[in-house]
């Protein structure tokens, strides 16, 4: 495996303000507040998932596999998975597709640390890199993977207009952009039990099983404020990418969305 890093901050001095859960903090501060956020749960992120989604996380993520669809056989498929330290994407594809070239990006060095480890105990050292960095700017080359993939992590990004930019440019023509994401529950009654569970129960766990309530107040006021999936499907198409599509999960409370570059 190769830690490259790469971590690029937002830029300081940031004019307007963006939305940080419920709370208007400036452009600059986002990316460091979610760094904290996240260096806090890099070691409890299955627990913190399951605690967010009733445990459904899992069911989810093999539905993105599934849509994703991985090659088999052969070699010579690769896929950047992006806000993946942990490897929960990675060794789903991995198991998937033997034969695939599997790149981890985060920018958060625990979540990687985290990640790397259980690729060796899961012996796919040679398979997956982990790469630290920014979703806004990659670093890495033109057009080089055939598949882009990002769970629960695109509404952590400062400027996600520039991360759906950054996810073309990285695709090869015919490459697909796959992402997961927590999204506004339009079911009724569901969406009012949903919101009490996670505005009440979700941080008094977090305090019980991590110590820390208000690193899960925050996922969960972040969900709110992430478009919804209409708005989110022109943001791709925005970006360049077409024939875009959604599934909704769970009655909403998560959503599928993916584009192809043609």
């Amino acid at each position: 495996m190769v830690r490259a890093m790469t971590r690029r901050d937002t830029a300081a001095g940031a004019a307007r303000d963006t939305h940080f859960g419920f709370e208007s903090v400036p452009e600059d501060e986002k990316q460091h507040r979610v760094d904290a956020v996240f260096d806090k749960v890099a070691r409890r992120y299955d627990i913190m998932n399951d605690l967010m989604s009733g445990g459904l996380h899992r069911l989810w993520k093999d539905a993105m596999i599934a849509w994703l669809n991985p090659p088999k056989t052969g070699s010579g498929w690769s896929v950047l998975d992006v806000a993946g330290g942990t490897g929960d994407i990675a060794f789903r594809i991995a198991e998937a597709a033997p034969a695939a070239e599997i790149t981890v990006l985060d920018i958060n060095s625990n979540m990687l640390d985290v990640g790397e480890a259980r690729a060796e105990k899961r012996g796919l050292g040679d398979q997956l890199t982990f790469i630290e960095g920014n979703a806004e700017d990659t670093g890495l080359p033109d057009g080089a993977f055939d598949a882009y993939t990002i769970a629960f992590g695109i509404r952590n990004v400062t400027h996600i207009d520039a991360a759906l930019a950054e996810a073309y440019r990285v695709l090869r023509p015919g490459g697909r952009f796959l992402c997961l994401e927590f999204s506004q529950v339009e079911m009724p009654m569901l969406d009012k039990i949903y919101d009490v569970y996670s505005f009440n129960a979700i941080p008094a766990m977090g305090r019980l099983v991590a110590g820390d309530a208000e690193s899960y107040r925050y996922l969960v006021e972040s969900i709110r404020q992430f478009p919804d999936r209409e708005t989110f499907a022109d943001m791709i198409r925005d970006a360049g990418f077409e024939q875009v599509q959604w599934r909704a999960l769970s009655g909403g409370i998560a959503v599928l969305h993916s584009g192809w570059r043609i």
